[in-house]
């Protein structure tokens, strides 16, 4: 016979940790995402000698 609370403490056990799954699995693929655009822009710049000019945000 099956323990239903047992059930039910393992079913709300099992979705904590799939949302914790999934926030640290977006965490390193932002992360991932940020470093390839860094290093991509480090050597396009170094490749045509000029860098990106940041633009200034008007004052509010």
């Amino acid at each position: 016979m099956k323990n239903p609370f047992m059930s039910a403490f393992l079913s709300a056990a099992n979705r904590v940790a799939g949302t914790a799954r999934a926030q640290a699995t977006a965490a390193v693929k932002r992360e991932a995402a940020k470093n390839t655009r860094q290093w991509t822009d480090a050597w396009v710049n170094a490749m045509t000698l000029t860098p990106k000019r940041k633009r200034k945000r008007a004052g509010k």
